[in-house]
C-alpha cells in the first residue's frame, strides 16, 4: 500500500495533476486583509479566488514555498478588505479547486466589538488515542459554538490561540498534514489560528512556513514573538523554549507592554507561550522564564490597571490560578490531545495560587465584551479523560472587570481591644463580606505582626483562597473565608493583626483597621504544629519559662537521632534539615524523668 501511495504521489507531481493536500486556512485576519494558507503535492501556478457574493468576483496569484517533500506551501494576501463583512474565498491548483469556504473580517478597534476566541494546547496526536484533537474541533469548539449561539462559525468566534506543541515532531510533514490541518480544517478554514513555539515544534521551518503571524518581534526573530490587536485586547505571543529564554524578549516585552499602558484602546492584555512557571500535574517542566515574564505582566497590570492573562501548555492538563496582588491570570488551556499528565503519575505539589486543576483533555473559552464597561469572561470545557468521556461540560468559570467595585473594606470583630487570647490557639474573626456588584467572596488575606505600623515583615501572612481543587478534591470545601483559625503565637506577646478581602474577580477591599491582642502567659497544652510538618515544627512546652527540659527525637528503629539539651519554655523549634523523611516520637524529659512523649510526622 506504501509503495501505491508513492506511485501514485510521484506520478502526480510528474504529470503536474496537483491536489491539495491542506484545505486552505485563515491567518492573520485583520479588518481590512486577509492571508489565506494551503499545500498541494505539485509546485505549478495557484490562484485565490475571493469576492462577497457567488460566483467569486476576484483573484490573485499566490506565492509558493516548496518544501523538503516536494509538495508546495502557498500563501495569498488579499487587501483592502471592508471590515465586518463576510468574504468567501477558494485556491485552486492547476484543475483542482477547493471548495468555498469563509470568513468575516473584524470590526475596526474603535468600534468596540465584543470578542469570543479559544485558547488550546499540546495536541500533538497520542497514538494510543489518536483522535482526541479532531474530537475537540468538531464535537468539542464547534459543537459549542453551533448549539449556544444564534449566529454561524464565523459570527460566533474570532480566533483560536495556542501555546504551543501542535504536532508531536515539527520536522515530520507528515504530522502537520494529517494530525494538525487536517484535523482542525472543519475551523481553521473559517476562523484565524495564531499559535507559538512549543518544544516540540523543534525551531521546524514549517512551523515559520504554514503560519504568517504578525512580523512585529524582535530583528532577527520576527514571528518567535509577536502581537496583534483584535478590538479592545491585545495578544502577545512569546517563546519559552531554551534557546530564546534571552534578554532580547524580555527586552522587547517590555517595550510592548509600556506601549500599552497609555493604549486607551486596548483594555486587556493577553500573553501566550508555551513553559509553565508553576506547574501542579508536571512540575518537573517548570520554567523560571515564564516567572520573569508573570512578573512584567503583574508589574504592567498594577501601573495601567488592566488585567491580564497568561496561556500556557507543555503540562497536559488544565489549570487556573491568579496572582495575589496583582489582577493577572495564569491558565493552562492544554490537553487537546496529547497524553494526559494523570494524577499520581508523577512527582506533583499544590501551589498556592492555583484554584484548580484537572487531568483531563479540554478546551477554554474567552468572552471579551468591549465599550463602556469592559470585561471577559474565561471558561473551561472537558471532554472527559480516555476512562470517562464527558460532553463539552463547564468546569471552571470566572470574570474579569475592567472597572470593578471593590468589597467594602472589613471590619475585625476578634480579638480586639487588647483581648487576650490563648497561645495554644485561637480564631481571627471579620464582619461579614460584601460586594456591591456581587462577584462573590474570592479570597482572604491574613496578617499578623508584632510590629504596630508595618507589616512589611509579618509573622502571620496567610492567603486563602475559596476553592483549591487538587487531585480531584477540594482543599478548601467548607472553608469560612471570614475567620481563621492560628496556632502557632508565643505566650505573653503583644500582637497586631490585619485582613482584607478578595472578591472572585480578582479585586481585593483595602485592609482593615489594625487590631491589638495579647496572648496568655503560657501555653495550656502540649502541641506539635504543624504535623503533619513540610518544614519545620514547633514543639509547644505548657510550663512557666523558668523550667528547664532535655528533648529526645527518636526514629522508627528506636534509635535516637537528636538530642536537645536545656531547653526552655515556650517553645523549641525542630528543624527539618535535622531529620530525613518519616515519623519520629518526640520525648520530653526534666529532672524527675519522662514528662511527655509524642508523635511528628515529617513529609
Amino acid at each position: 500500500m506504501k509503495l501505491l501511495l508513492t506511485f501514485i504521489f510521484l506520478f502526480q507531481i510528474y504529470f503536474g495533476t496537483a491536489q491539495q493536500i491542506i484545505q486552505p486556512f485563515l491567518q492573520n485576519l485583520s479588518s481590512n486583509k486577509a492571508t489565506i494558507v494551503w499545500e498541494a503535492n505539485a509546485c505549478d501556478s495557484s490562484v485565490l479566488e475571493w469576492g462577497e457574493s457567488l460566483p467569486l468576483s476576484y483573484s490573485i496569484l499566490a506565492s509558493s514555498i516548496q518544501s523538503s517533500t516536494n509538495s508546495c506551501i502557498y500563501s495569498a494576501t488579499i487587501e483592502n478588505l471592508i471590515s465586518n463583512t463576510v468574504y468567501n474565498y477558494k485556491a485552486i491548483n492547476g484543475s483542482y479547486s477547493s471548495k468555498i469556504l469563509s470568513f468575516l473580517t473584524p470590526s475596526i478597534s474603535l468600534a468596540e466589538k465584543s470578542t469570543r476566541l479559544i485558547a488550546i494546547s499540546d495536541m500533538q496526536k497520542d497514538n494510543s488515542h489518536p483522535d482526541v484533537f479532531q474530537n475537540i474541533i468538531d464535537n468539542g469548539i464547534i459543537s459549542h459554538i453551533e448549539t449556544n449561539f444564534n449566529g454561524s462559525l464565523i459570527h460566533d468566534l474570532q480566533m483560536i490561540l495556542i501555546p504551543g506543541d501542535l504536532v508531536d515532531n515539527g520536522n515530520n510533514h507528515e504530522e502537520w498534514v494529517n494530525d494538525f490541518f487536517d484535523a482542525g480544517k472543519n475551523l481553521f478554514s473559517y476562523v484565524p489560528v495564531y499559535p507559538v513555539l512549543g518544544n516540540h515544534e523543534n525551531n521546524s521551518t514549517y512551523f515559520f512556513d504554514y503560519f504568517d503571524l504578525p512580523k512585529n518581534g524582535s530583528s532577527g526573530f520576527k514571528e518567535h514573538w509577536w502581537f496583534k490587536d483584535q478590538s479592545n485586547i491585545r495578544i502577545i505571543g512569546m517563546d519559552s523554549n531554551w534557546d530564546y529564554q534571552i534578554p532580547t524578549q524580555l527586552e522587547w516585552l517590555d517595550s510592548v507592554l509600556n506601549s500599552t499602558v497609555n493604549d486607551t484602546v486596548i483594555d486587556f492584555v493577553f500573553a501566550q507561550l508555551h513553559h509553565p512557571h508553576h506547574s501542579e500535574l508536571w512540575p518537573v517542566g517548570n520554567t523560571d522564564f515564564t516567572g520573569l515574564v508573570i512578573n512584567k505582566l503583574e508589574d504592567f497590570t498594577n501601573l495601567s490597571g488592566k488585567p491580564s492573562v497568561h496561556f500556557f501548555g507543555h503540562t497536559h492538563g488544565y489549570s487556573r490560578g491568579q496572582s495575589k496582588d496583582h489582577r493577572h491570570l495564569m491558565v493552562n488551556v492544554a490537553s487537546a490531545g496529547g497524553n494526559i499528565d494523570y494524577w499520581e503519575e508523577y512527582f506533583q505539589q499544590d501551589f498556592e495560587e492555583y484554584s484548580i486543576s484537572q487531568d483531563e483533555y479540554g478546551f477554554v473559552v474567552v468572552e471579551v465584551n468591549a465599550g463602556s464597561n469592559p470585561y471577559f469572561v474565561l471558561k473551561r470545557f472537558s471532554l472527559g479523560d480516555q476512562y470517562q468521556s464527558k460532553n463539552n461540560t463547564l468546569e471552571d468559570s470566572i470574570c474579569i472587570k475592567f472597572n470593578p467595585i471593590n468589597p467594602l473594606t472589613p471590619i475585625a470583630q476578634s480579638p480586639v481591644n487588647k483581648n487576650i487570647v490563648s497561645p495554644d490557639g485561637f480564631l481571627l474573626q471579620g464582619s461579614p463580606f460584601y460586594d456591591s456588584d456581587n462577584d462573590g467572596h474570592g479570597a482572604t488575606q491574613w496578617q499578623i505582626s508584632i510590629d504596630s505600623t508595618s507589616f512589611s515583615s509579618p509573622i502571620i501572612d496567610d492567603w486563602i483562597q475559596y476553592q483549591n481543587i487538587y487531585k480531584e478534591v477540594d482543599l478548601l470545601k467548607g472553608n469560612n473565608l471570614t475567620e481563621h483559625q492560628i496556632n502557632t503565637l508565643l505566650p505573653n506577646n503583644k500582637y497586631y493583626w490585619r485582613f482584607r478581602y478578595r472578591d472572585k474577580g480578582l479585586n481585593w477591599s483595602d485592609w482593615s483597621v489594625i487590631e491589638t491582642f495579647n496572648t496568655d502567659s503560657a501555653y495550656s497544652n502540649w502541641n506539635l504544629y504543624p504535623n503533619p510538618a513540610q518544614d519545620n515544627a514547633t514543639l509547644h512546652l505548657p510550663y512557666s519559662v523558668e523550667n528547664r527540659f532535655d528533648v529526645k527525637i527518636f526514629n522508627q528503629k528506636g534509635e535516637m537521632v537528636r538530642n536537645y539539651n536545656g531547653v526552655y519554655p515556650p517553645v523549641l523549634t525542630i528543624e527539618k534539615s535535622v531529620l530525613k523523611k518519616g515519623n519520629y516520637l518526640i520525648s520530653v524529659f526534666n529532672e524527675s524523668g519522662l514528662v511527655k512523649t509524642l508523635k511528628l510526622n515529617f513529609l
